[in-house]
C-alpha cells in the first residue's frame, strides 16, 4: 500500500515511517524541516529511514502539497506534521495557526481529491485541559482548553468531522500521551532531563514536580498507530461520519518526581533539582482511558516506563557520544 506520513523527519513520523518500510509498503515522507529545533536531528532521523521518496513540503503551502498528492497518489495519509509544544505556543501562537489550521484544512482538502481510504491524523492530550475527570476518556467535554497548541488540535477534530460527514472522507484522530523514545525531540522531558544530569545543570521541576504525567513509549504508540491504520472508523452514531476520536496512551501516570529518580538510577547520578511554580498553559495531571482503542484494534502498550527510558539513554549516549 502507498502511504503517505507527513512530519516524516519528526520523532513519531520517522518511527511510523521506519515501520511501515520495514513492513513493505511504499512510504512517502513529507516535512518542511523546520528549525523549532535543531535540524541536524531531523536529517539524521531521515538517513536513519534510509533511501525512500522524500518531499520537503511545507503542508501550509496548498499548491506544493497539491503536487504531492498528484505526483504520488497515496492510498492512505498518517497525519504527524504540527507545530508542537505548549509552552512555545503562548510566544508565537501564529506559527500554530499556520501549521495546524492552515496546514490541517490542506491535508483535508488533498485527502479528499484524492478520495484517500483512510486519513489518521494526531490530536493531542492536551485538549482535555485541566480535566478533572480522571481516567480521561473521548467522552469527556474538551471545550476549554489552556493553551493555543490544544485549541488548534481541538480544532482538528471538528474540520475531519465536517470532511467526514460532508465529503465520506474516513478520519481518526489519535490523542497521543507524553511520548518518549529514541530519536525524541529535544524540547521535551527527555532530552531535558538527560542534558541537565549529564552536564549539572539545574533541572527545571514545574508545580514542585507533582505534575502527573501518562508516559508512552514510542513503539506501543507506533503499534498503535498501525492498528489504526487497518481499521476504517464505522460510522458514528450521531451523524453517520466515519469518524473516530482515540486516546493512545499508556495508561498509567506518573509523578514527575519519580520520573527524575528513575533517570538518576539509569544515569547513576542525582540531578540537581530546581523546584518552581506551576507553568502557564500546562495541565496538571493527564491518564488515558484506553479502552476503546483497546477493544477497537488491540492496543495494548507493553513498555514499562524504566525500561523505556533505558532505551532512550542508550541511544541517547551513542547519539551524542558520551
Amino acid at each position: 500500500m502507498k502511504i503517505l506520513v507527513t512530519g516524516a523527519a519528526g520523532f513519531i513520523g520517522s518511527h511510523v515511517s521506519n515501520t511501515l518500510l520495514s513492513q513493505g509498503h511504499d512510504v512517502v515522507g513529507v516535512d518542511n524541516i523546520n528549525d523549532y529545533y535543531d535540524t541536524a536531528l531531523k536529517y539524521d532521523r531521515l538517513k536513519w529511514l534510509g533511501d525512500f521518496p522524500f518531499e520537503q513540503v511545507d503542508i501550509s503551502d496548498q499548491a506544493k502539497l497539491h503536487l504531492v498528492f498528484q505526483q504520488h497518489q497515496p492510498e492512505k495519509v498518517v497525519h504527524l506534521a504540527a507545530q508542537a509544544g505548549v509552552r512555545y505556543s503562548i510566544e508565537n501562537p501564529h506559527a500554530y495557526i499556520t501549521s495546524n489550521i492552515i496546514g490541517f484544512q490542506n491535508i483535508l482538502e488533498e485527502s479528499r481529491l484524492q478520495n484517500i481510504k483512510h486519513l489518521v491524523y494526531a490530536s493531542s492530550s492536551s485538549v482535555y485541559g485541566n480535566n478533572e475527570k480522571i481516567p480521561f476518556s473521548t467522552d469527556d467535554e474538551v471545550d476549554h482548553p489552556i493553551s493555543t497548541y490544544a485549541a488548534t488540535k481541538k480544532s482538528n477534530e471538528l474540520m475531519a468531522h465536517v470532511y467526514s460527514h460532508l465529503y465520506g472522507l474516513p478520519t481518526t484522530g489519535l490523542r497521543f500521551f507524553t511520548v518518549y523514545g529514541p530519536w525524541g525531540r529535544p524540547d521535551m522531558s527527555p532530552f531535558l532531563f538527560a542534558d541537565a544530569i549529564y552536564n549539572d545543570k539545574p533541572l527545571k521541576l514545574f508545580n514542585n514536580g507533582h505534575h502527573k504525567r501518562d508516559f508512552t513509549f514510542i513503539d506501543d504508540i507506533v503499534s498503535g498507530i498501525i492498528g489504526v491504520m487497518a481499521h476504517i472508523p464505522a460510522p458514528c452514531e450521531q451523524s453517520g461520519a466515519r469518524y473516530k476520536i482515540y486516546n493512545i496512551g499508556n495508561n498509567k501516570p506518573v509523578e514527575l518526581i519519580d520520573y527524575v529518580r528513575l533517570f538518576e538510577e539509569i544515569i547513576g547520578k542525582e540531578a540537581k533539582k530546581e523546584m518552581l511554580g506551576p507553568q502557564p498553559g500546562d495541565v496538571h495531571e493527564t491518564y488515558a482511558d484506553i479502552s476503546d482503542i483497546s477493544a477497537d484494534v488491540g492496543y495494548a502498550p507493553k513498555t514499562e516506563l524504566k525500561e523505556g527510558l533505558r532505551q532512550f539513554i542508550r541511544w541517547y549516549q551513542s547519539y551524542y557520544n558520551l
